[in-house]
C-alpha cells in the first residue's frame, strides 16, 4: 500500500538545523509495512557537495525523538532504483576544428570522458558544423552497451557539412534531444547535463543568443562548456556554461579541460543520499528529520509522513514509492570559470 506525499515539506534553515551543512530535500515518499525514504542533497555553506557519507553519519528523529539504528534499520540505497542520469556531449566538428590537426586530441578527449561518465550515466555524443541539424555520432547509452557504427570513435571521421558554426542552434536541439531522453525515462528521478566543446561563437546565426538564452533558461538540465582558441570570448562562453565553464588558449589542455568536466559532473552526484528507513510508528502524522553529521558539521531536513496501516516486517532496501517524473536541476548559482592547466609533458 503507497500513501501520497504530504503537501507539506519542511526544509529547515541552517540556522535552525545545525551549521556548516546544507541538506535540501529533493524527493520523499513512505509506504506500507513502514518504509520511508527521503533523497536529498548534502553540501556545505558554500554550496560544495558532501560525498562519502555513509548510513552511520546520519541520525533520524521522529517528532523530535532519536530513532535507534537497530531499530530504524537506516541504510543508504543505491539511487538507481530511482534515478536516471543522462549526459550529451555536442561537439564542434566545423570547418575550423576539422581543417586543424586537434581532431586526434579531441576524439581522444571525448572518448576518455564518455568512458568515465558512462559508468554511472548515459551518454549519447553528437558533432555540430554551421548546418541546421546536429549529427548523432552515439546514442544515450551506459557503459558496456554496445551501439555498433563506432561510437565516439566516428567523430575521427566525420566530415563537415557546412564550415560555418551554428553553437547557438546546436545548443536548441541538443536541448530539445536531452529532453526527449528524459521525458522518455520511466525513472521516478531524472538529471540531465549538456556538455559543449567549441573552438569559435556562432557564426551561422540559425538562431540568435536570446533565443538560445531563453532555451537554455527554461531548462532543468545542467550545461557546460569548454572553448578553444581565440575567438570564442569568456562572455559568450559564460552565457553557454552556466554550469561552470573552462577557457583554453589553445589545445594543449584539452583532454584535461574533458577530464575536469567529468569530474564535476560525478562529483555533483556524490551530493545526493537516497536514506530509507523502517518507522518504529504505528499511526498518525509524524514529522522525521534526518540529521546529517560530519565531525563537528551538521545539517538537518525534515519530512512528515501519515504512518496509518505501517506495521513489522519492513525491508529498508525496497526501492522507494517515489511519485515518479521529477525532473532535478543540479546547477549551481551563476556560472564558474573552471581553470585547467595543460601537463607539463
Amino acid at each position: 500500500m503507497k500513501h501520497a506525499l504530504l503537501p507539506i515539506i519542511c526544509l529547515l534553515s541552517l540556522s535552525a538545523c545545525g551549521s556548516g551543512l546544507q541538506l535540501t530535500l529533493v524527493d520523499a515518499a513512505h509506504a506500507t509495512p513502514s518504509n520511508v525514504a527521503m533523497f536529498f542533497t548534502v553540501d556545505t555553506r558554500d554550496g560544495d557537495p558532501v560525498p562519502g557519507l555513509t548510513a552511520q553519519d546520519f541520525r533520524i528523529y521522529e517528532d523530535d525523538r532519536l530513532v535507534s539504528v537497530d531499530e530504524s534499520q537506516q541504510t543508504i540505497v543505491n539511487q538507481e532504483v530511482a534515478a536516471e542520469h543522462f549526459t550529451l556531449l555536442l561537439v564542434d566538428m566545423s570547418g575550423s576544428v576539422t581543417a586543424s590537426d586537434q581532431v586526434p586530441a579531441i576524439v581522444q578527449a571525448a572518448q576518455s570522458f564518455t568512458a568515465a561518465v558512462e559508468t554511472q550515466q548515459k551518454v549519447a555524443v553528437y558533432a555540430f558544423d554551421g548546418s541546421e541539424e546536429i549529427y548523432p555520432m552515439q546514442p544515450f547509452r551506459r557503459h558496456g552497451q554496445s551501439t555498433g557504427a563506432g561510437g565516439v570513435a566516428r567523430l575521427s571521421s566525420f566530415r563537415t557539412r557546412d564550415p560555418s558554426t551554428n553553437l547557438y542552434g546546436a545548443l536548441v536541439q541538443a536541448a530539445d534531444v536531452i529532453d526527449e531522453a528524459i521525458e522518455e525515462s520511466d525513472a521516478a528521478l531524472k538529471f540531465g547535463t549538456v556538455v559543449v566543446f567549441t573552438d569559435g561563437s556562432d557564426r551561422a546565426a540559425r538562431v540568435t543568443a536570446s533565443a538560445m538564452n531563453d532555451r537554455l533558461d527554461d531548462a532543468a538540465f545542467d550545461v557546460f562548456a569548454i572553448g578553444v582558441g581565440n575567438e570564442i570570448d569568456e562572455a559568450t562562453l559564460a552565457d553557454v556554461g552556466r554550469s561552470g565553464y573552462v577557457q583554453l588558449g589553445d589545445a594543449a589542455a584539452i583532454e584535461q579541460a574533458f577530464e575536469v568536466i567529468s569530474q564535476r559532473i560525478l562529483g555533483a552526484m556524490q551530493r545526493f543520499y537516497l536514506l530509507s528507513y523502517c518507522s518504529p510508528a504505528r499511526a498518525g502524522q509524524h514529522e522525521v528529520t534526518v540529521e546529517a553529521v560530519q565531525g563537528e558539521l551538521s545539517g538537518r531536513v525534515s519530512y512528515e509522513f501519515d504512518a496509518a496501516g505501517f506495521g513489522p516486517r519492513c525491508n529498508p532496501a525496497r526501492p522507494p514509492a517515489f511519485e515518479g517524473g521529477t525532473r532535478i536541476r543540479m546547477r549551481r548559482r551563476g556560472p564558474a570559470r573552471i581553470e585547467v592547466r595543460a601537463q607539463a609533458q
